[in-house]
């Protein structure tokens, strides 16, 4: 393998070697590797001809006036990336420029093998073979990318399971990165289900019986006074977002502990292959403090803690040691979304550091966001405007109290009505009944804004016999809580009921799509945060429309990357929202979906990340300055692309 020195030697970095005790020397005979490393790779990753740029050493005045030049145009393309040095060539903006494949020396020969952002299998040409040692090293046949992901696509359809293709696509990404990536894109729809929502909750439950290699950062209690330490044993440095659970609300399924680290790696997958952020700017976290799962305590294959889940003093200590070593190393500009999060802590957290962080959670106000957007596009089926509507809810935990208030604040801002009265138009029901007035010193803070002046009624039926909603939100995590009654109510009083049953997993749902069509005489306008095969209801398909997070947070996480932002602004989210419903179109409205299709994703999560971007620098929370005449475009340009590089 060729070291850093000798590639150092034979390229233009040569000279940021320093003998002896010179001057720009450390006195103990080179700079540091790493150093050398970073700086020999910025020279060697130019915004120059793509053909072929030879690594010589630069001797006349002229020549080093030229490189000058070409380090500026280095510093041009770099800042595509929102600023940060794009050192694996993930972006669209040097696509087609050759890349070394650093290391921490120059990777070739089995290492390189071994590498998944660098390993290419059989798509490495005859000359990468000689130029990085990899002949006899592989069979000497030569396939395309695009073969290779025909072959794994055909692979995964053999199996009759969902976990096993769960498990051979996160096999995939360990050993191939751009290969998985390439992958998941392509075949977006057909894979989303298996990265993510529904079979990731069986995956967290069954984490420590799948469990290969490590993927992302653990910090558990043990870590306490040290957590600043276990962030540095990351390899990458350049990260612009976490996304960290504790594991104690996974989906529907409850307290998975440890074992919900497949939730981080499944939405930094998408943040990726959906909204163009880099790999190498992605860190899964998991902040273990226990879990109170008998079942997960007693499980020999149990990957976490073996005790009851910290609380009060004990886990807030460590979550605030955690959030100010995120900032110490990584900047103020890194996103950090809270992910699964039990109320109790997610309202707390999220009120805590959105003061002083760049924090985001994805439950309350990703799933708000598109939600939101459904119901903006909605309005195009069934007519009225946003406050002409009556809204109600079964369950009044994250999703549902985070969903009412953008809801509110979009009505609000359309109305410039108070957020008071705005508020009125929307009502909760949880575990104990319809939430009104007369309850209020025994709610939860975050509830106590829905309390509304009405008689108590104990059932969801009689709320909407009493309430008459127009629009009907399941986030209960009740499965099959939307019973015949309770959907034939909702279709006695109106033409087109707007009906979405939210929760995760599919089991969880509070009704399914044919169920909806069915017991609505197919008048329904309904969506889903699990996906539903077509319907077909007197003789029309329907297609369900699925109110997906993954249409709004890696967009808007480019979206906040792209324009430096240092704090989440409740206007981003509406930007956001009101982005995605105008993309839906009317062809999909004949299909009957209310959110346009997941194949024209990465499109859509441009427009929202330039939405977002714009907003940002309108509220002068962006600095990456000056802002960009075209943020469309500019946001196409910084999306990663998992094409393979040429190597040199």
């Amino acid at each position: 393998m060729l070291s850093a020195r000798t590639a150092a030697a034979a390229s233009p970095a040569a000279s940021l070697w320093k003998r002896g005790g010179g001057a720009g020397g450390r006195g103990d005979g080179c700079t540091s590797c790493l150093e050398v490393r970073r700086r020999a790779a910025a020279v060697t990753v130019r915004a120059a001809q793509p053909k072929r740029v030879e690594a010589v050493a630069m001797e006349s005045a002229a020549e080093t006036a030229e490189a000058e030049k070409e380090v500026a145009a280095e510093k041009e393309v770099a800042a595509a990336g929102g600023g940060v040095e794009d050192k694996y060539g993930e972006d669209r903006a040097t696509e087609e420029l050759p890349v070394t494949p650093w290391a921490f020396s120059v990777a070739s020969g089995y290492t390189l093998l071994r590498d998944p952002h660098h390993n290419k299998g059989l798509a490495f040409t005859e000359r990468e073979r000689d130029a990085h040692y990899l002949r006899g090293l592989l069979p000497p046949g030569v396939v395309s990318q695009d073969l290779q992901v025909k072959k794994i696509m055909h692979n995964l359809r053999q199996y009759k399971v969902p976990l096993q293709r769960y498990v051979a696509m996160m096999d995939l990404q360990e050993r191939n990165e751009r290969l998985f990536y390439k992958l998941l894109i392509d075949n977006v729809e057909e894979l989303l289900p298996v990265v993510y929502t529904p079979t990731v909750g069986e995956a967290c439950q069954k984490y420590g019986s799948i469990f290969r290699r490590p993927q992302g950062l653990y910090v558990s209690l043990r870590d306490k006074g040290k957590v600043i330490d276990v962030l540095r044993n990351w390899p990458e440095r350049n990260i612009q977002v976490i996304v960290v659970t504790d594991g104690e609300r996974i989906l529907g399924l409850g307290d998975l502990g440890c074992q919900g680290m497949g939730i981080p790696v499944g939405k930094l997958s998408l943040y990726t292959a959906l909204g163009g952020v880099r790999p190498s700017a992605c860190l899964p976290i998991t902040i273990d403090v226990g879990t109170n799962n008998e079942q997960l305590l007693n499980d020999e294959f149990y990957i976490g803690l073996r005790q009851r889940r910290a609380t009060g003093e004990e886990y807030h200590e460590l979550m605030e040691e955690f959030m100010d070593a995120v900032k110490q190393i990584y900047g103020e500009k890194v996103l950090i979304q809270f992910e699964d999060f039990a109320n109790h802590n997610a309202f707390d957290l999220l009120a805590k550091y959105s003061k002083s962080h760049l924090v985001f959670n994805d439950d309350i106000q990703g799933t708000a966001s598109v939600v939101l957007a459904g119901l903006l596009s909605s309005l195009k089926v069934v007519g009225g405007t946003l406050a002409e509507h009556t809204y109600l809810f079964l369950g009044a935990g994250e999703a549902g109290t985070g969903i009412a208030e953008l809801i509110a604040l979009e009505i609000s801002k359309q109305t410039n009505a108070p957020i008071e009265e705005c508020r009125k138009k929307v009502f909760l029901v949880d575990s104990k009944g319809l939430i009104v007035s007369s309850r209020k010193n025994s709610l939860q803070p975050f509830k106590t804004s829905w309390a509304h002046e009405r008689e108590p009624v104990t059932t969801l039926l009689d709320a909407i016999k009493s309430i008459r909603p127009t629009v009907l939100i399941g986030t209960s995590g009740v499965g099959r809580a939307f019973t015949k009654e309770v959907i034939e109510a909702m279709a006695s009083f109106n033409e087109r009921p707007v009906i979405f049953s939210l929760s995760n997993p599919t089991s969880h749902s509070e009704c399914t799509a044919e169920e909806a069509y069915k017991w609505t005489q197919g008048r329904a306008v309904f969506a889903s945060g699990s996906p539903f095969d077509p319907v077909e209801y007197d003789g029309k398909i329907r297609v369900p429309g699925q109110a997906n997070n993954a249409y709004i947070f890696p967009g808007f996480g480019l979206g906040v990357v792209i324009s430096g932002a240092i704090r989440v602004h409740e206007d981003m989210l509406l930007a956001a929202s009101e982005t995605l419903a105008a993309q839906a179109t009317q062809e999909n409205f004949d299909k009957g979906s209310i959110f346009p299709p997941f194949t024209n994703i990465r499109k859509i999560s441009a427009l929202i990340a330039a939405s977002v971007a714009a907003k940002a620098y309108e509220l002068g929370l962006a600095t990456r300055l000056p802002r960009p005449r075209d943020l469309e475009k500019y946001a196409e340009s910084c999306m990663y692309t998992p094409v393979y590089r040429s190597y040199r």
